[in-house]
């Protein structure tokens, strides 16, 4: 099973009022584990990045001016997706971007139906709990050091690692999944023991007393059928 964490940085935070996005981050998974396979690209949104946002994420308008247009990633991008399900924290701010982003170039949309979103998953799992992904990180105890500043990447793989442990953690990876399944066979494999014949049994004599009358008492009891 094939899945796509995505995160984006972007000017604001409406795609209405004409914020942009600035970055692009992708995390391929099989079976809930990233293979290592990437999509990362920086983006020129022609326009000024305001100081709140390059804050954030520390790209600032000097830093995207000159990048690729989305226009020009855009075949690579959605290549890279494909038609897999996208796993995304706070599934609507991203893909509304990115749906603004493919309208402007005259793509078709992101179905949101494709969307798995991890705000969600948390709230249901740890009700009144934070839900930020700094907060499910620190939760899970995974690492957040390399995290200076948001980064589209660096955050996908970041949630590549929440959405695990929020679907249950490792087990369901197709590495442990293989050990499990090699242990089971260890477990169930015969040893090389030897032989014996089967040792007789008798009932004692107040056993079969009992057990007829335990019979008795019962009403077409199949033992008398035999």
């Amino acid at each position: 099973m094939r899945e796509i964490v995505l995160d984006t940085e972007t000017t604001g935070l409406d795609p209405l009022n004409g914020h942009r996005v600035i970055e692009i981050g992708c995390v391929e998974l099989i079976n809930h584990i990233p293979t290592g396979n990437t999509f990362q690209t920086y983006l020129d949104p022609e326009r000024d990045v305001p100081d709140e946002a390059a804050a954030v994420s520390g790209l600032t308008t000097e830093f995207v001016r000159g990048k690729p247009l989305f226009a020009d990633k855009v075949d690579e991008f959605l290549e890279f997706v494909g038609a897999s399900p996208i796993i995304a924290h706070n599934a609507g701010f991203d893909i509304g971007f990115i749906n603004a982003e493919l309208s402007r170039v005259d793509r078709a949309k992101i179905p949101s139906e494709r969307a798995i979103d991890t705000v969600l998953l948390a709230r249901r799992k740890f009700p009144g709990a934070p839900a930020s992904l700094d907060a499910l990180c620190r939760r899970f105890s995974i690492d957040l050091s390399g995290r200076a500043k948001h980064g589209a990447l660096i955050d996908a793989q970041l949630l590549a690692k929440v959405y695990l442990e929020l679907i249950g953690g490792r087990e369901p990876g197709l590495l442990l999944g293989a050990q499990t399944t090699a242990r089971l066979e260890e477990i169930h494999t015969p040893m090389n023991r030897p032989v014996r014949p089967p040792r007789p049994h008798a009932a004692l004599p107040d056993e079969v007393a009992a057990h007829t009358a335990f019979v008795g008492r019962l009403k077409n009891p199949i033992w008398l059928k035999a």
